[in-house]
């Protein structure tokens, strides 16, 4: 599927320890801008959660 833009857009994935907002943290953050050109461009950021990850996430 090919995607006709006229302005850059920009996708964000966040993965987490869980699902609850008051306890779990963010581990790691991703961008995606995609160009009406085509071009991709990514990112990604490792997070420290300063707490211990569970088995589970």
């Amino acid at each position: 599927m090919e995607l006709k833009l006229n302005k850059p857009i920009v996708f964000f994935d966040l993965e987490t320890t869980g699902i609850n907002i008051a306890n779990d943290r963010i581990v790691e953050i991703s961008i995606l801008k995609v160009y009406p050109n085509g071009n991709k461009e990514s990112k990604t950021w490792l997070v420290n959660p300063e707490i211990e990850i569970p088995k589970e996430a």
